[in-house]
């Protein structure tokens, strides 16, 4: 798996997830229960992943986006 971003708005995750996912790509959220365990108040963000082979594919949609930025 390659983690793409950490994110702590769960709203903004979603799309994220939806776009990859209208995409034909895998994603998989990660840290999803420590966040709820924290209540959601940010401290731990989530992690967007996908398998390795989607990685380049992933970027690719994210960029066409606007939702990618350079690490």
């Amino acid at each position: 798996m390659r983690v793409l971003l950490s994110e702590g708005d769960p709203i903004r995750l979603g799309f994220l997830q939806a776009l990859l996912r209208d995409g034909g790509l895998r994603p998989l959220l990660l840290d999803a229960h420590i966040s709820a365990v924290e209540g959601r108040i940010g401290a731990f963000p989530q992690r967007l992943a996908v398998p390795e082979e989607e990685e380049l594919a992933a970027i690719r949609i994210l960029r066409e986006a606007g939702e990618w930025t350079e690490r």
